[in-house]
């Protein structure tokens, strides 16, 4: 077992143990689909109760608002939240330079201009510092992202906001059961967005979001808008009358039953996580030049994925550059059996459809209302943070994934031991 897989050892995780089921699909989800077709309700905008609105009334319990909006996936739920607190063409929304693509294109749906702040370099959320220098007479409101799992830090934010009159708009895409200051993402903000994609901590059986507020008055704007602008009411016939904007965005009842039931056993898996997750960084965290996931004091990390930073520096190998120490990481601990991803290649405001400013045509939104905001400058820790990381997705989402991890913590353990061949492949690609 010491020498290297790469190099013809022999793999710590056997190929017969890589593969980890998620979601789970239990009888009880089959079951709960099931019952939805043999009911006939099968869509949302029906005059009596359906499986989208028991999801959205448990799961507004669940985070501690008033009111939740079944929609038809998490980036929809986002751009559905703008449209209803009346953001729109030349309003400026600060989101996080780092993020999944759906953060920045949901204010430009809107025709509305993404601004990009800086992250922290340690929970990869945004940066308060950094969104106040970024703040102008055009600001209307703030995306914060709980990128990973991690609740962004909330508290500065929000006396931003208050302080200068903006929205906020929580991007819980990835933190379902997260925690801040005692409180659940997703009652942190004005509104904010969930995804239960198939990948995600909450999955669905394919695609599928939700909206929570504590504000009814935005919750009943939001109704409007994923059904075309119409007023669907319990007990009245549709009138078919548009009264203001609105899509075909509604959420399907047989994801919200498979949500649903998935729900039930949300406490249990995550308890399971938590366990596991803080096992498997425990390992990790002595390893020189490695920097884990880390939970800011006070809240609570829900651990959709695992970003891991590395300092060749301290791991013994100066010289070597961050991508290339990366590099040689992935392909070293991927050959041991542990699926090290990138995941994102560049940040938000390096992404082609925010530099070349295209939009809708003509430069729009960014030439809305003679908008002169120069080209997007640097944002060096978002930078630092893809060049010199990794990430593991997916397969530590299973409760049972326990031992699972404790097999990638050998891996660690193992190249670690090796880091003179690491420094010899490193060197090699830089």
């Amino acid at each position: 077992m010491d020498k290297l897989a790469i190099l013809g050892g022999r793999a710590v995780v056997p190929r017969d143990r890589r593969a980890v089921a998620w979601p789970i699909v239990t009888e009880e989800d089959r079951k709960a689909v099931l019952a939805v077709l043999d009911g006939g309700e099968l869509v949302s905008n029906s005059d009596t109760p359906t499986a989208v609105d028991d999801l959205e009334s448990r799961f507004a319990e669940r985070v501690g608002v008033d009111r939740c909006v079944g929609v038809s996936n998490g980036t929809v739920a986002l751009q559905i939240a703008l449209a209803a607190l009346e953001i729109g063409p030349g309003d400026e929304v600060i989101v996080p330079a780092l993020s999944f693509i759906a953060s920045g294109l949901a204010p430009l749906h809107q025709m509305a201009v993404p601004v990009f702040a800086d992250i922290d370099p340690v929970t990869f959320t945004l940066d308060p510092a950094d969104v106040e220098r970024k703040i102008t007479s055009r600001t209307v409101a703030l995306l914060p992202v709980h990128l990973h799992g991690m609740p962004a830090d909330m508290r500065p934010l929000r006396e931003l906001a208050d302080r200068h009159g903006l929205a906020v708009i929580e991007d819980a895409a990835q933190a379902h059961g997260a925690r801040y200051e005692g409180r659940q993402v997703g009652s942190l903000g004005d509104a904010a967005a969930f995804s239960l994609q198939v990948t995600k901590n909450l999955p669905t059986c394919g695609e599928g979001g939700l909206l929570t507020t504590a504000d009814a008055g935005l919750a009943d704007k939001a109704r409007m808008i994923r059904q075309f602008g119409e007023i669907i009411e319990a007990d009245k016939p549709r009138d078919y009358l548009s009264y203001r904007l609105g899509w075909n965005a509604k959420m399907n009842p047989v994801q919200a039953a498979f949500a649903s039931s998935q729900l039930s056993r949300f406490d249990a898996y995550e308890r399971a996580r938590q366990a596991n997750v803080t096992a498997f960084l425990d390992r990790l965290r002595p390893l020189p030049g490695i920097q884990v996931p880390a939970e800011r004091p006070g809240s609570t990390h829900a651990w959709h994925i695992l970003r891991f930073r590395f300092d060749a520096e301290a791991l013994g190998i100066p010289g070597v550059p961050p991508t290339a120490l990366r590099g040689a990481l992935r392909r070293v601990l991927r050959a041991e059996g542990v699926p090290m991803s990138q995941y994102q290649l560049r940040t938000l405001p390096q992404q082609k459809v925010f530099t070349e400013r295209t939009g809708f045509g003509a430069g729009y939104p960014w030439a809305a209302a003679d908008h002169t905001r120069p080209p997007e400058g640097s944002h060096p820790v978002s930078e630092a943070v893809i060049a010199d990381s990794l990430t593991l997705q997916k397969r530590h989402l299973n409760p049972g994934s326990g031992e699972l991890l404790q097999r990638y913590a050998d891996a660690f353990e193992k190249v670690w031991a090796n880091r003179d061949t690491l420094a010899t492949i490193a060197r090699a690609d830089a």
